[in-house]
């Protein structure tokens, strides 16, 4: 149910100098599928059978790539186009930068994050793995501007406000009636993690053994989020970008409901099981790419 230009986010595109190593980590500890290969681009999908939801791109350095967003049929990528170019942010290409969808264009957002809007997403002929995650969720981002970023979701791509952390602290934002598809909070200018839905929080234990295997560790969890209600927990990839997995997520179908205010002080937004040391948490994350923007 989607009510604005943008009816669901659709992939996180990583830059990463080791890429077999990063494939592998998705493969092994999340569960995704490599679906395809061109030039210096691996995709990557969960069970949803799409060409990607994950892209890693072989690149010299860690970064972000593009976030996807897939734009509501083709009136709604017709209208972010304009609105996008309307707003002043540069196009880096008026179409689509990887295969698998059926168009797009790709432009330099706020503090040079590097999004996609794109209609038609392909389907893939794969057999998901185990432990693979249903699909992609969201994506938590730490500008340094964080009105500058609200306005640009909200006014320009129409997203709506569930839950507002604090004053001016963070801000949880949907496009259809999932509680957030972006999340928003104030910090060094990355992005801090890309989320996935799981069945249920039977398979945040499992993640946490797999790692255990790899003799690595959750960042935190799992726990209770009062701002969205999901189950989550977090662990850090090669790339040095956190990934989410979570079940439980609040769904919003009144359109109209006022964001919910939270307290900043009042941890039970983040957690409301147990106290952590956000700290370490919040020390990770992973700043938008400078080359090799699409792959080639």
């Amino acid at each position: 149910m989607a009510f604005g230009v943008i009816s669901e986010i659709g992939y996180v595109a990583l830059h990463t100098s080791d890429i077999e190593q990063s494939v592998a980590h998705a493969q092994d500890i999340l569960g995704l599928k490599e679906t395809a290969r061109s030039g210096n681009a691996v995709f990557l999908s969960s069970a949803a059978k799409r060409h990607h939801e994950m892209v890693y791109i072989d690149a010299p350095a860690h970064g972000v790539g593009q976030i996807g967003l897939i734009a509501n049929g083709k009136p709604g990528l017709d209208t972010a186009r304009r609105r996008i170019r309307d707003a002043g942010f540069p196009i880096i290409s008026e179409t689509a930068l990887h295969p698998g969808v059926a168009d797009g264009f790709a432009f330099v957002g706020p503090e040079n994050f590097l999004f996609e809007i794109y209609i038609g997403p392909e389907s893939a002929g794969i057999i998901p793995s185990g432990h693979a995650p249903d699909r992609f969720g969201h994506v938590n981002l730490h500008p340094q501007n964080l009105q500058a970023m609200l306005t640009f979701f909200v006014d320009i791509l129409e997203f709506r406000v569930s839950d507002i952390i604090g004053d001016d602290f963070a801000y949880f934002l949907r496009c259809n009636a999932e509680h957030h598809g972006i999340a928003l909070m104030k910090g060094k200018g990355w992005m801090h993690h890309h989320a996935w839905q799981v069945q249920s929080i039977a398979e945040l234990g499992k993640v946490g053994d797999r790692l255990h295997e790899h003799d690595l560790r959750l960042l935190m969890g799992p726990v209770r989020h009062g701002a969205g209600h999901n189950i989550a927990a977090y662990y850090v990839e090669p790339t040095g970008a956190v990934v989410e997995l979570y079940a439980d997520l609040e769904h919003i179908y009144d359109d109209e409901r006022p964001p919910v205010i939270w307290p900043k002080d009042d941890r039970a937004w983040a957690t409301k099981w147990s106290i952590y040391d956000f700290s370490e948490f919040r020390s990770h994350g992973l700043f938008p790419a400078t080359e090799a923007v699409a792959a080639k």
